[in-house]
């Protein structure tokens, strides 16, 4: 069977797809409205591990009804984005969204990012704070406390570490993704979705459009270099310095979204992100488990709309 053409994941529908060059990379990118309404705030929304622009669909839709100008972005190495061999660290990875927020015409954005999205999110906070006004991370913790939990809290070290590790392995880890269809997409999304999503007709369809996404030629390697980055730079220089320079306090607003059901991140780590953010808004969703912007989309955008409104 032919490995699926990167241009797959431009779907049909209100949506409109364009390319925009940031950082050194072509970034695929896909808003409702095409008039580049720059006038409006941007809310640039990241993606997370093993998925592509498709999963902000819900948010993309109510954030432009709401005034907003909502793009989602494949992130570097995904979807229809370019995947160079490197720049999967978080230096570069800021970077990226720093250079799509002036790509897209604006001087600063509202991030919201899923899982390693959201680790873009905190990264480029920190790195480049004149371009984030605030920042919404759903189920991704802030890195110092996703350490300091892997490290030291038993529950969440077990829940994150096994498939982490099996992923550092150079090429079995890709084989991992992509054999069988992609079926290890299938596994990831059945082991952290909750119940009542999994038994729902949007569960089987988002399934099927993220193991194909991931058969992609480069995206199995470039979503895995994320993760090898994370865990060989702790024991690195590069790593110590990242490390301390997120080791500030955030004074921007940030808003936490967890599903209630998450097995994998575990409410006490979300928590702990207060440490380095001084104005958190810290949400459990119930009814949904590791992705709760697309299993419980209603709350989720009345969580991140309200927010959004606060002065």
């Amino acid at each position: 069977m032919p490995e699926p053409d990167p241009s797959t994941v431009r779907f049909d529908g209100p949506w409109h797809h364009f390319d925009v060059r940031a950082n050194g990379v072509r970034f695929h990118a896909v808003e409702i409205d095409g008039r580049w309404l720059a006038d409006r705030p941007l809310v640039l929304l990241l993606h997370g591990f093993g998925e592509f622009w498709w999963s902000w669909r819900h948010q993309l839709a109510s954030l432009t009804e709401a005034g907003y100008r909502a793009v989602a972005v494949d992130l570097r190495g995904y979807g229809d984005t370019d995947k160079p061999p490197r720049g999967y660290d978080g230096w570069t990875l800021a970077g990226d969204a720093n250079g799509l927020i002036r790509s897209l015409g604006h001087t600063e954005a509202t991030l919201i990012g899923h899982a390693d999205g959201g680790l873009v999110c905190w990264g480029t906070a920190i790195l480049h704070p004149r371009m984030v006004t605030r920042i919404g991370v759903i189920a991704s913790p802030h890195p110092r406390a996703l350490r300091h939990s892997a490290l030291f809290d038993a529950e969440q070290r077990n829940a994150f570490l096994g498939g982490f590790l099996h992923n550092q392995l150079p090429r079995l880890g890709e084989r991992r993704l992509t054999r069988g269809d992609g079926a290890y997409i299938a596994q990831y999304f059945d082991e952290r979705a909750s119940e009542r999503w999994k038994h729902s007709a949007e569960f089987s369809d988002v399934v099927a459009r993220n193991r194909s996404a991931v058969q992609i030629p480069g995206v199995a390697y470039c979503s895995l270099e994320y993760r090898r980055w994370a865990f060989r730079s702790q024991f690195r220089p590069d790593g110590f310095r990242f490390m301390e320079l997120m080791d500030q306090q955030l004074s921007i607003p940030v808003l936490a979204l967890r599903g209630r059901e998450d097995p994998f991140v575990i409410d006490s780590l979300m928590a702990a992100s207060h440490n380095w953010a001084s104005r958190l808004d810290y949400w459990q969703v119930a009814g949904a488990g590791h992705f709760a912007h697309q299993e419980q989309p209603t709350k989720a955008n009345e969580l991140i709309l309200k927010w959004l409104a606060k002065e």
